[in-house]
């Protein structure tokens, strides 16, 4: 129960509902058992009746009638109130698990990149709705039958003890026994769930990558062996579920039979005794049967509450592990920054956790307020991870990224970003209209300023050649649009932003050097005041650029201008001499 401890503060935020469902629960069962009694006073009348104790007729219809009254009215009473406890107690339950997910996901975003390189997406998703989903089970049903089953014992069983202790001691035998069963029955039906939920996760996972890569499967000619795949998985799939099917369906005929066994247990021995004498009446012995009834469903719920208290305690621990990760990236500060946008870095060295590559090597640059930077170089050697510095989506190794002549490490993180436009390298859109992907950037921004960084990023003229224009809906990731194009609403997304530092992360790659020049003279012409940072593998995106500097295997290698790098002999040169043949050509 240690991981479950960690619910104990939205018990006490809701300790008001689930108070008052204590006491609802309370009533609820004190009105159950009006139905035992009134049913035992009206067979002893009967009783009397027929053995002539008691002749007079109108007297013994005037008793059947009271009884009949208090039960229609005391089931009914209790009906309203079973109700109602189910409101509060069952209520609680979503309330937590709204909680417990939005906690989850807000943890979630506060966490760096490193996690997410270490832990699976579909991980993520299994703790904040499978898992949350049994923790749920726990506060909501596990603690209703526990509290029910509590207070009908403390009640029902005195009761019993008072009026037969021996056909007391007899009738509550069997129910230990059922309880027992009815947990290692849960115990099985619990595993069998996991075998299947896990299966779950691997079929699901199946079809999703066969869904995302389905134009690379009907390019090879892969459709028979993936449908092959698929039914040797959904056979499997089927044959778990199988196995899980028939211990669940033990469930019911179990507890069936339980109750019947308890029920005879109750008829012979309190026949028995009746026949000898040491019952009086045989209403007692119809109260009896009917508070075995009332307790063999608490009695087997609490074998099922138990397998609900250990998946939830599995659970909990699972999602303890996540949320007692720490956020590697934190802000120092709670004093917002005003930015004007240079950027220095100090004998900066960056080595990735996962990987442990040094991705940078003790480089130094710096970026006056306003101008723009270009950084060139070969795959793999080190240009996004600049990028990624400056908005600080990682913290340095060793040396100092400054914005401002002031750390980054110091200043308020989410005051840094709101002034940091950034498009990455692979651009990501969301399963929403155009217009608010573009809004993403600035969610104040109206219709004219959306159409307006539109027409800056060169995406409105094929925009308005769909059918819903601005409210045409993408697919998953954007799957509607060409790659270009996400580029290009990416590039209006950040733009509309108005950010005092821009990061173009190699972002116009997959448009053509004639849309490549206009974005960039627009960007040029909008993005005065704004620092610039374009990293690129092409001359023609960094030539406009007011420094340039070539990385090779984390270092600097060149630094300068255009006009100064194409007249020195390296790396620059060399490309930009290959770039221009092959335009030529």
């Amino acid at each position: 129960m240690k991981a479950l401890k960690h619910l104990n503060k939205y018990f006490y935020k809701y300790r008001t509902k689930l108070i008052i469902g204590l006491f609802i629960t309370i009533l609820a069962r004190v009105f159950s058992l009006v139905m035992p009694v009134s049913i035992g006073k009206i067979l002893d009348a009967v009783e009397d009746y027929s053995n002539g104790l008691l002749t007079d007729t109108a007297l013994v219809k005037s008793e059947l009638a009271w009884n009949i009254f208090l039960i229609l009215t005391a089931t009914a009473l209790s009906g309203i109130f079973t109700y109602a406890m189910r409101q509060y107690i069952i209520n609680v339950s979503r309330y937590i698990e709204f909680d417990l997910k939005n906690e989850i996901f807000q943890h979630y975003e506060k966490l760096s990149l490193n996690f997410y390189k270490k832990n699976r997406t579909g991980d993520l998703m299994s703790r904040i709705s499978e898992d949350v989903g049994q923790v749920r089970m726990f506060a909501g049903p596990a603690l209703m039958y526990s509290i029910q089953t509590g207070i009908l014992f403390v009640i029902v069983v005195p009761l019993m003890f008072y009026k037969n202790p021996m056909l007391t001691f007899y009738t509550l035998i069997p129910l230990p026994i059922l309880s027992y069963s009815i947990y290692q029955l849960s115990r099985n039906i619990h595993k069998k769930s996991t075998i299947v939920q896990q299966f779950l996760s691997k079929l699901s996972t199946f079809s999703q990558e066969t869904f995302s890569g389905i134009s690379v499967i009907k390019a090879y000619v892969l459709e028979d062996q993936t449908h092959k795949q698929s039914v040797v998985l959904a056979n499997e799939s089927l044959q778990k579920n199988l196995d899980l099917a028939k211990v669940q369906a033990l469930f019911f005929p179990l507890m069936v039979l339980l109750i019947g066994i308890s029920n005879v247990v109750v008829i012979w021995l309190g026949g028995k005794i009746y026949i000898d004498g040491k019952i009086q009446n045989i209403g007692m012995l119809a109260e009896f049967l009917i508070y075995v009834n009332m307790l063999t469903w608490p009695v087997a719920t609490v074998g099922w509450v138990s397998s609900i208290v250990q998946r939830a305690e599995a659970s909990q621990k699972r999602i303890n592990e996540f949320l007692e990760v720490k956020p590697d990236i934190v802000s120092q500060t709670d004093i917002p920054e005003n930015i004007v946008g240079k950027i220095s870095f100090k004998n900066v060295t960056f080595t990735y956790d996962d990987t442990h590559i040094t991705a940078l090597k003790n480089i130094s640059f710096e970026v006056a307020a306003g101008k723009t930077l270009a950084i060139l170089g070969k795959t793999g050697s080190g240009k996004s991870t600049v990028l990624d510095l400056i908005s600080r989506t990682y913290d340095v190794s060793a040396g100092a990224v400054c914005i401002d002549d002031k750390n980054v490490k110091e200043m308020h993180l989410d005051s840094l970003r709101k002034n940091i436009g950034a498009v990455p390298q692979h651009a990501f859109l969301f399963s929403d209209t155009i217009r608010n992907n573009i809004r993403f950037g600035n969610v104040d921004a109206d219709d004219a300023e959306i159409e307006a960084y539109a027409k800056y990023a060169h995406i409105h003229h094929n925009i308005l050649t769909f059918k819903n224009q601005y409210e045409t809906v993408l697919g998953e990731r954007g799957i509607t649009l060409s790659g270009g194009q996400k580029q290009r609403l990416s590039i209006a997304r950040a733009l509309i932003r108005k950010p005092k530092i821009l990061l173009l992360d190699d972002c116009l790659s997959a448009v053509d050097t004639e849309t490549e020049e206009e974005i960039l003279s627009n960007i040029l012409k909008i993005a005065s005041g704004i620092t610039t940072v374009i990293v690129s593998h092409r001359v023609s995106s960094a030539k406009n650029a007011d420094k340039i500097i070539v990385l090779d295997a984390g270092q600097i290698i060149q630094e300068g201008s255009h006009n100064e790098l194409i007249k020195t002999e390296g790396y620059y040169k060399n490309l930009y001499e290959k770039q221009l043949s092959e335009k030529d050509s």
